[in-house]
């Protein structure tokens, strides 16, 4: 009896269990149907975006000259081609000649990309790319209205371009901030893929600030981007445009995945100085830079991996005047902090020439500040000429022959110290360094002569590696060597 009682109660008790399992998995199921149910209520709408920004947004259409020679090439007479194969008197004589005829132009399609209204009185901004060397340019809206478009200004560095039509009471697109950008965020695209007008994709916001070249942080993002998008805008849930769709990276030439915008601060910053002078004025400072890796930053006393290393300093130029050398590592210009390499010409850039910025290094331990006088970007700045034949050698643990240069050596290499490389082996030949190359600095001690430099090297610990700045092709990195014993 007391056996079945117990039975009984195992019974109910595996029963109550049960039903609370039950309804405890109800639940769950319940509050997961309302979250997923909440996350798609959640979704962005963009049909309101889209129908408040499509007819601000253009197909561009354009035209090129190309040469087309007509008649046969040979003076015109088709039996010349024969004369010239076969012999003067293979064909008969059909009296005088028609003069040679210059190629003739013919203008055809070019190709097709977009843009956006920027200005109710018919500036529209697009890519560089897009219009370089057009004959014409044909602007059409979404209702079919086209134009005629005048280059106003480009700028091939940040890919950018501004041109107008002849239109009044246009609606611009509202420009938004690039800057308040997070991954993640979601944004779409409107423009003409392989010459479909007004087609709209959406994505994510993949990451921001992408190097990718010399002035522009891209916006990365997974929007389905085409030839022929080019130019169109990236807009923002609130409908505003926060960069321009500028490049894709592909494998098959169509979209993969990965798609670049110029943001919208960069390319307004640049149609203010298209409109204004119809080019675009940049700074510059006479350097050339490299990363500052981890390795590097601690052996000469980095906190980390921050500015960007100097690898050579043009002769005369505003840097070296200012004080700049090879070796230094600039952290902060004008103000704005130089997280990583890439951030130094874009600020220079930036600079209006004639400025007189600050400018702190990180040099032999410490910081300093410099004051530099900021000049016009041009091309075809100098380079660095190779040092003449070295006079005095010496040996060291490194494995190095060094040699000491002269003055006009210096000059030449617009350097004010430094021992020319003869020859290497051992420790030096394993981390590349080679005979020609020129030793600046070792950890934070100048090397000014090859006995300057012998009396560093045997003072090295050889239980620890050295920071060895070396300049080759005018250009100085630091290396890291451990001395033998």
């Amino acid at each position: 009896m007391q056996h079945s009682m117990r039975q009984t109660k195992d019974n109910n008790r595996s029963w109550v269990h049960f039903w609370a399992l039950l309804f405890l998995s109800l639940g769950l199921l319940y509050s997961y149907n309302l979250a997923a149910q909440g996350r798609i209520e959640n979704l962005p709408d963009f049909t309101q975006i889209v129908q408040e920004t499509e007819s601000s947004v253009v197909n561009i259409r354009t035209t090129e000259s190309v040469p087309v020679r007509s008649g046969h090439g040979f003076d015109g007479d088709p039996y010349d081609f024969f004369r010239w194969f076969f012999g003067p008197d293979a064909m008969p004589d059909r009296g005088p000649r028609q003069p040679r005829q210059e190629p003739e132009e013919q203008v055809v399609p070019r190709g097709v990309g977009s843009g956006f209204v920027i200005s109710d009185d018919g500036y529209i901004l697009t890519n560089n790319h897009v219009v370089a060397d057009a004959e014409d340019i044909y602007v059409t809206f979404v209702d079919g209205e086209e134009y005629t478009a005048e280059v106003i200004g480009t700028d091939e560095r940040t890919d950018v371009a501004l041109i107008k039509i002849d239109a009044k009471d246009l609606k611009p697109l509202t420009i938004g901030n690039s800057n308040d950008l997070k991954k993640g965020e979601w944004v779409l695209a409107i423009g003409s893929p392989f010459g479909l007008d007004a087609t709209v994709t959406v994505g994510v916001v993949s990451a921001i600030n992408r190097d990718t070249g010399d002035y522009l942080p891209f916006i990365q993002t997974d929007v389905a981007v085409n030839p022929g998008n080019s130019g169109g805008p990236l807009l923002n849930t609130q409908g505003e445009v926060v960069g321009v769709n500028a490049q894709i990276v592909s494998r098959s030439g169509g979209f993969m995945g990965i798609s670049l915008a110029i943001p919208i601060d960069e390319a307004m910053d640049v149609v203010e100085q298209l409109k204004e002078h119809g080019k675009v004025t940049r700074g510059r400072i006479g350097v050339q830079i490299t990363n500052v890796d981890d390795e590097v930053a601690k052996a000469i006393g980095l906190d980390n991996q921050k500015g960007a290393l100097v690898s050579h300093v043009e002769e005369d130029g505003p840097a070296a005047k200012a004080g700049v050398r090879s070796g230094d590592v600039i952290l902060d210009f004008d103000g704005k902090e130089v997280k990583q390499m890439s951030d130094l010409p874009r600020i220079v850039g930036a600079t209006q020439p004639g400025t007189k910025a600050k400018m702190k290094v990180w040099r032999k331990g410490k910081s300093e500040t410099l004051t530099v006088t900021v000049a016009e970007l041009e091309t075809g700045d100098g380079k660095a000429k190779t040092p003449k034949a070295p006079k005095e050698q010496t040996s060291d643990r490194l494995g190095l022959s060094v040699a000491t240069l002269d003055d006009e050596d210096k000059a030449h290499l617009g350097i004010d110290e430094g021992v020319v490389v003869e020859s290497a082996s051992g420790p030096a030949a394993r981390v590349g360094v080679s005979s020609g190359d020129i030793i600046l600095r070792i950890n934070d001690q100048d090397i000014t002569s090859a006995k300057d430099y012998d009396k560093v090297v045997k003072k090295l610990p050889a239980d620890k590696q050295a920071a060895i700045l070396v300049m080759r092709g005018g250009n100085a990195q630091w290396v890291l060597i451990t001395p033998s014993e």
